[in-house]
């Protein structure tokens, strides 16, 4: 009697061997001085002694890219969700001041394709090296039964560092500080179930579908990558001059700014002080989406927002457009009990 193989169990160890195989020079391409292992180890080695830190203390987060997955299964295109994964998981760690060090991934999926893995991993490396970090390691399931035909998961795993001293957590906010605003190019990875809701069920639309309204077509503006913030940010941070900032992700203004304010602040944010994305008024217009509604599930063109002092705003801001960024000045820190006021 012939018995039962795990790859007609739906499990192809030939092609988790071949993905590893291929995603091992593309990690390869990342590494930094600080990385002592080879991409196959059990553990990923990093040392620190390489970056001249006296007191540092590290910094790690995690996160992944939420149903924006589903408009790559739709559109084929998976060389964008590594750049997503990276970004921001680096811009996490940037609003605590810290430097990215390395990234771990991980990839789900029932039926693992070579071609697709290999995509998804040339997104992350690009993004690593954009930034600085090195693809240390990272794991690859193959899950039949658990995962449809065609689609996947990703998360990441980022760690970085920041000398103690020059950590940012918003305790020393006060009143009259100045919020800068750094645009988004897009959703980034968040508000796609209220976004996919509408182009795809309420509107009717296909990834393919062109929008008269936007200029490209709905794959193109909804898996514009998220963007990395670092570049722009480091000279700030160099100089002292972010005593608060916070990545405008899951929650929009609403929900992150909150998270930097100490006891006994708020947030004024004054509405029209940035252009709101035309991708934006689409979806709300489209969706009849309630205000409130809009700047708690999406980033409403604003992507990063710094607190600084009122004296030292005009310095960051030039700062800013020095590093190639269009900031903008949308409110103040207030008097009040750690909420979002908008005006």
């Amino acid at each position: 009697m012939s018995g039962t193989s795990y790859k007609a169990a739906g499990v192809d160890i030939d092609a988790g061997n071949e993905t590893v195989r291929r995603i091992k020079s593309i990690a390869r391409g990342t590494f930094t001085p600080g990385v002592l292992s080879e991409i196959g180890s059990f553990g990923g080695l990093f040392s620190l002694a390489h970056g001249g830190w006296q007191d540092p203390v590290l910094v790690s987060s995690a996160d992944g890219v939420g149903t924006k997955l589903k408009v790559a299964f739709l559109a084929g295109v998976h060389d964008t969700i590594g750049r997503d994964l990276v970004n921001h998981c680096v811009n996490d760690i940037l609003v605590q001041g810290a430097t990215p060090l390395f990234f771990l991934d991980y990839l789900a999926t029932g039926r693992l394709s070579p071609d697709v893995a290999e995509q998804i991993v040339t997104g992350l490396a690009a993004a690593c090296r954009d930034n600085g970090c090195a693809l240390l390691g990272g794991e690859t399931a193959e899950m039949p039964g658990f995962y449809a035909d065609g689609e996947y998961d990703v998360a990441g795993f980022i760690v970085g560092a920041v000398e103690r001293a020059r950590l940012v957590d918003g305790k020393g906010l006060v009143p009259g500080d100045v919020l800068i605003a750094l645009p988004s190019v897009g959703l980034h990875t968040n508000g796609y179930s209220l976004a996919r809701h509408i182009a795809f069920e309420t509107l009717g639309l296909s990834v393919d579908s062109h929008v008269p309204e936007l200029g490209e077509t709905v794959a193109a503006a909804f898996l514009r990558p998220h963007k990395s913030y670092l570049r722009a940010v480091q000279p700030l941070l160099r100089e002292g001059l972010a005593k608060g900032l916070a990545h405008i992700t899951g929650g929009g203004i609403t929900d992150n700014l909150p998270r930097i304010l100490p006891a006994g602040l708020a947030a004024e944010v004054r509405r029209g002080t940035w252009p709101v994305l035309p991708l934006f008024t689409w979806l709300a217009d489209a969706g009849q989406v309630p205000l409130d509604d809009q700047y708690r599930a999406l980033n409403m063109g604003v992507g990063l927002i710094a607190a600084v002092a009122a004296a030292e705003a005009p310095r960051a801001t030039a700062m800013l457009r020095a590093a190639g960024e269009t900031p903008y000045e949308i409110g103040r820190i207030v008097s009040g009990s750690g909420d979002v006021v908008y005006v």
